[in-house]
């Protein structure tokens, strides 16, 4: 399929105190064109942190130590004190942040953010160019034109995300990175974010969407396919219905068990929590980092990192899968 975005081998961490704090540790996944990838994890997983990288707005104390990205055709080496070109955010590439309220300027219409945002990369704008832009793009999407005269405060916030939403798309992005864009919403939110997302995708106004989310019923509804992260590291990869259907990784498969969901057949089953807590990133056991908190751990777990088994569309970092799948 066409690749839209790829990266191999990204590494990107805090600095603290002197020390680096490895948040995203050997990441490679690729995006293809017309998908929703998506994304799921614990907290401190690394998920937010991923996101900022492939929105390319990493900033201090974050730091991109390496890496390779691979954006609608052309190749850029990722690493302190390599400068991207400005004009791949908010073109290329582009985040929808979790939080609308606290992505809205208080202070300012929704008119006059949206003109903020476009005349940073076209400074040549006038006011009524970029609100005829924004007031289409409201149209386009089934959202009434007046909230570009309302402050932030004045919407609900599923209106919010979805203004967020435009805001985020106004200068078409190849690429959208979703940063847990339905975390504080309603079910009927969430359905209504998730359409325009959808619908953005239908009409080409962008190309693929990277979904980031705790919520796997949520993710399996919208992603084509998912990618577990576990302590910074992707550890299962595959078709969001096989994935959470057939979880491979232990991880995914407490994770699959400790979400309840609507269907009956699965609502039988007992929601068990995970036991114990993620590492600490500051020194993260070897090994795979799951070992400790799983039942099915070997001592060989404490020590090997395990590989990848399997394909290239379906695979899972765990010792356990070595026969059956190499």
């Amino acid at each position: 399929m066409d690749t839209l975005l790829r990266v191999k081998n990204l590494c990107a961490a805090y600095a603290q105190g002197g020390q680096r704090v490895r948040a995203v540790d050997g990441v490679s996944l690729e995006l293809r064109r017309g998908e929703v990838l998506g994304i799921a994890g614990e907290s401190g997983c690394g998920k937010s942190t991923l996101a900022q990288v492939l929105a390319l707005l990493a900033r201090p104390p974050l730091w991109v130590e390496q890496g390779e990205l691979w954006l609608d055709g052309a190749v850029y080496p990722l690493g302190q004190g390599i400068h991207l070109p400005r004009e791949l955010r908010g073109r290329k590439v582009a985040l929808l942040p979790q939080g609308a309220l606290n992505a809205l300027n208080p202070t300012a219409r929704v008119r006059e953010i949206a003109l903020e945002v476009i005349r940073a990369h076209e400074p040549k704008t006038t006011p009524q160019e970029a609100y005829a832009r924004a007031r289409e793009r409201l149209e386009q999407l089934g959202l009434p034109s007046r909230v570009l005269e309302a402050y932030p405060h004045q919407l609900s916030g599923g209106m919010r995300q979805r203004v967020v939403t435009v805001i985020s798309t106004l200068l078409n992005p190849k690429v959208l990175v979703a940063d847990e864009p339905t975390s504080a919403l309603d079910v009927s939110s969430q359905k209504a974010v998730v359409r325009m997302l959808r619908k953005l995708l239908e009409q080409g106004v962008i190309e693929g969407v990277i979904f980031i989310a705790h919520d796997l019923p949520l993710l399996r509804s919208v992603a084509d396919r998912i990618a577990i992260m576990y302590a910074g590291k992707v550890v299962e990869l595959g078709p969001s219905e096989e994935l959470v259907e057939a979880p491979r990784h232990p991880y995914t498969q407490a994770l699959v068990g400790a979400v309840l969901v609507p269907e009956p057949y699965i609502r039988q089953k007992r929601v068990e929590g995970i036991e114990g807590t993620p590492p600490d990133l500051r020194s993260p056991p070897p090994g795979c980092r799951f070992a400790p908190r799983c039942k099915y751990a070997q001592p060989r777990c404490s020590e090997l990192e395990p590989p990848r088994f399997g394909g290239e569309e379906r695979f899972a970092a765990c010792w356990l899968l070595e026969e059956v799948l190499a």
